[in-house]
């Protein structure tokens, strides 16, 4: 996934603010019914935390009351455990006359009705509930940690942007601080060059930023780190890395679809939509020519 700018390329045209306005918010804010602490490399705090892999600090009351929801759903004594799992966000079975559960921590502050739905589908084998506790994982895959770790250092402060900044501003303004995602600046590619070191082959297309959802990892192209580029536009291509942390490619058959039409909304809600595309038109050209 990534934002690739070809020159000229036509872009959708942005809608007015009034229709702006009736999209529902990005993201809710979570509950704190469990929360990660990131990873120290990305976001510093002064609380001295175990080191390794993010943890997570569960709303203890949260549990239990998940837990006496199953028991008396199931008939029968319950243990559940809370994980921050990357691959199974559910799993349960018998032992010992013990209902066992673990479940990820994102179904502590569900919606009562997937909660509902959870319960059915544990103890009861609800087919109709699995479904709707499905699309609730995927459309909640932003809040699974990343199932492979980044272990090169992230890159953050830039000669002329601070995407860390930038980052954190959006984050709070479009999707309630619930992005947990990892920022850095991409590495330079190699040039081809001959003998003389003349460029033999001019890039025709920049791909400014990039997500890697097994990473949980935004890269952002150091092309942009230009004093001429404004930082409304960084804002804008880290913002179309962010909106593919949160939804999901679209499954269309054998096609996915890495910008349906739900994308392109939320994208058009960037304050600086237009005028973001407008400075890309007029610079793409010296954008590729900066890349070499």
């Amino acid at each position: 996934m990534g934002l690739i700018v070809f020159p000229f390329a036509q872009k959708p045209v942005g809608r007015d603010a009034r229709a702006r306005s009736r999209v529902r918010p990005l993201a809710p804010r979570v509950a704190p019914a469990a929360v990660r602490v990131p990873d120290p490399r990305h976001v510093q705090v002064e609380i001295p935390f175990p080191a390794g892999r993010p943890q997570i600090f569960v709303h203890e009351g949260a549990r239990q009351l998940l837990e006496r929801r199953l028991s008396t759903a199931a008939s029968r004594p319950v243990m559940l455990s809370v994980t921050d799992n990357c691959r199974s966000m559910i799993a349960f079975g018998e032992r010992d006359g013990i209902l066992r559960a673990r479940l990820h921590h994102m179904f502590l502050d569900a919606p009562h009705r997937v909660q509902e739905a959870l319960v059915r589908y544990i103890a009861k084998a609800d087919r109709a509930a699995s479904l709707l506790v499905g699309r609730y994982i995927e459309t909640n895959s932003h809040r699974i940690r990343a199932a492979r770790p980044f272990l090169r250092p992230l890159s953050t402060q830039g000669q002329h942007h601070d995407l860390l900044s930038i980052f954190a501003g959006l984050n709070d303004k479009y999707f309630g601080g619930t992005i947990d995602a990892l920022v850095t600046w991409g590495r330079v590619g190699r040039r081809s060059v001959d003998e003389q070191g003349k460029v033999l082959v001019a890039p025709r297309t920049v791909k400014l930023g990039s997500y890697s959802a097994a990473e949980r990892l935004i890269r952002i192209h150091p092309v942009l780190d230009r004093p001429w580029v404004p930082r409304y536009f960084v804002s804008y291509v880290l913002y179309h890395e962010m909106l593919h942390h949160v939804i999901p490619p679209l499954a269309d058959g054998k096609r996915r679809i890495l910008h349906p039409v739900h994308f392109i909304e939320r994208e058009q809600l960037f304050r600086d939509y237009e005028r973001a595309l407008a400075w890309e038109r007029a610079h793409i050209h010296r954008l590729l020519r900066a890349r070499v």
